[in-house]
């Protein structure tokens, strides 16, 4: 890898129009605007809705000292929390990894004549109350005043590694990382995300909690605002990394990444149920998740027949997976529509492909079986490797593919595959997130000096075990097809496999090239080249430019647009 100074942005602003000083900063001058609100008026509610993984005792404790207001935790309310361990039990299951997204709702959570006796408190209430807490909004009939405090996904997980939040009404934050993220993952956050659809419309003010001791907050009208903004002009969402144990060295020189750290082994750069977006006011900036664009543009950002198909889902994930002197990934594979529908309640599976930003010579691929393998010595030997008995040979029965830059290899559900040590992958598949049976981890700990959890059970269930060499050379590689070009552009196809909805286009150019989303939300990386330029052929939105490496989105209804190169490029 040649080094060069990185221009790699890792916090992509928003930059929105016409609301400059719509933004307040600080528990004080907060409790200010609030108190503001309710000068001069004889009773008012104030709902508070929050996210989970919030520190509500923060909240509770700036706004407990608000004169003249009774503060009020919704909690309070709550079946006991050994009640609600067992009533979410069903959806987390026994599995270490895995479970069933949840069909629970708030109201699931509130004892009943607990809830009776807190909203008969409030009715004789005769001076001002602030109700505050997931489930905040359903407590009342109306209120005066909704604030909603949120905070971005990666937040909270930082948050639960630290030990410093629960799970929705339960006390478990120091057990460990993996349980508390998959409560998240399977019931929390769906719960919430539905309260959220349902308010974004509502709410008088968001609070913007993601940077502890150093709230923000903003109006619904500006956030609505800032929301639709965007959702008619390209943006980025903000990328985070994380290390692995089998992580690698590339990302460090090219996003500019902490070279102290030991290794960096992907980062999600475009994954919106993960991710956030920063929104700049003035001179503050904001973060919220970048769900909230999906929740409230729906159409807009996914395109009407997108957001048919799927809801206010985005569908689409690019993130990168570095082993550049690092190691392999697990050996894996991806569940079948059918099986992760049954299993756990997922619509799609993830289909997906890996493009190569980078490799070194003699970077491989497993991809696929060799021909003729026995399947159940197969399983006897990932079982017994599993158990400590012996290193499973995976290159006795996994086809290996030597790869190099700009290679493109599709991976349809079902396949066996990762991709092995020294190479740089952006990955590109579908969303259902952590659905991903190991096979294999190569004998390692986690970071946390654990091993990883294995699914051989489920992986032997998926596993087509007629996707052998003749098979995966035949489909799954470099299935390049020029298309269309000129002078100084050169279009081609490089998958997916038909049996995945995503489609993949390759540009190669030295000048301004057209383009159109037709309808269909567009994600773009810029694998080559140092800058280029996204313009709107009718003014619509202003330049906006993109970096080595960066992934952007173009809303459906953004329509025509061009990219030429720039700056540097």
């Amino acid at each position: 890898m040649t080094k060069t100074t990185s221009n790699y942005d890792k916090y992509p602003l928003n930059v929105i129009e016409g609301y400059d000083h719509h933004c307040v900063r600080g528990w004080s001058n907060i409790k200010k605007r609030i108190k503001k609100e309710v000068t001069g008026r004889e009773r008012t509610v104030i709902v508070v809705e929050c996210y989970q993984g919030l520190q509500e005792h923060e909240i509770g404790y700036h706004f407990d000292d608000l004169e003249g207001i009774k503060v009020i935790d919704v909690s309070r309310a709550y079946k006991t929390p050994r009640a609600i361990e067992e009533l979410v039990q069903t959806e987390i299951t026994n599995d270490p990894v895995f479970g069933r997204l949840t069909r629970l709702s708030i109201d699931d959570y509130f004892h009943s004549v607990k809830l009776a006796d807190l909203k008969r408190s409030i009715e004789r209430s005769t001076g001002h109350v602030l109700l505050y807490g997931t489930g905040a909004c359903k407590v009342v009939e109306t209120w005066d005043l909704l604030i909603y405090a949120d905070m971005a996904r990666w937040e909270i997980q930082q948050r639960m590694r630290a030990n410093q939040v629960n799970n929705l009404g339960v006390e478990n934050k120091n057990i460990g990382f993996a349980y508390k993220y998959k409560q998240a993952f399977f019931v929390d956050w769906r719960i919430c995300d539905r309260i959220k659809i349902d308010l974004l419309d509502k709410i008088d003010f968001l609070l913007d909690t993601n940077s502890m001791g150093d709230p923000k907050l903003i109006t619904g009208e500006s956030l609505r605002a800032a929301l639709k903004q965007i959702a008619q002009r390209p943006f980025r969402l903000v990328p985070f990394f994380d290390p692995g144990p089998w992580g690698g060295q590339w990302m460090k020189e090219v996003c500019d990444l902490d070279r102290e750290e030991v290794n960096f082994a992907w980062c999600f750069d475009c994954v919106p149920e993960e991710n956030s977006l920063l929104l700049r006011f003035g001179n503050e900036t904001v973060e919220i998740p970048s769900l909230n664009l999906i929740f409230y543009q729906p159409e807009q950002i996914l395109g009407q027949e997108t957001y048919d198909c799927l809801g206010p889902e985005f569908p689409i994930r690019f993130d990168f997976l570095d082993t550049m002197g690092g190691g392999n990934l697990s050996l894996q594979v991806h569940p079948l529509v059918a099986y992760i529908r049954e299993q756990f309640g997922i619509t799609y599976t993830q289909d997906e492909s890996y493009y190569l930003l980078d490799a070194k010579e003699g970077a491989v691929v497993y991809l696929g079986l060799k021909e003729g393998i026995d399947q159940d010595a197969m399983i006897r030997e990932l079982r017994a490797a599993q158990n400590g008995e012996g290193v499973f040979d995976a290159k006795k029965y996994v086809q290996t593919w030597e790869v190099k830059k700009h290679d493109h290899v599709s991976i349809p559900a079902g396949t066996i595959h990762c991709s092995g040590k020294d190479s740089m992958v952006l990955e590109i598949s579908a969303t259902p997130y952590i659905f991903t049976f190991k096979l294999w981890d190569w004998g390692r700990m986690g970071l946390d000096g654990k091993p990883r959890p294995i699914h051989i059970d489920h992986g032997k269930k998926v596993i087509q075990w007629d996707r052998t060499t003749s098979w995966t050379e035949e489909n799954l590689i470099n299935r390049v097809k020029p298309t269309s070009g000129n002078a100084h552009w050169r279009e081609e196809t490089t998958g997916l496999h038909e049996l995945e909805f995503i489609e993949t286009r390759r540009h190669w150019f030295t000048g301004k090239v057209q383009h159109n989303t037709n309808g269909l939300v567009n994600v773009l990386n810029l694998v080559e080249g140092r800058e280029v330029v996204i313009e709107s052929p009718t003014q619509a939105f202003d330049p906006f430019v993109v970096h080595y490496a960066e992934t952007f989105v173009v809303p459906a209804s953004v329509g025509p647009y061009t990219i030429r190169p720039f700056g540097e490029s």
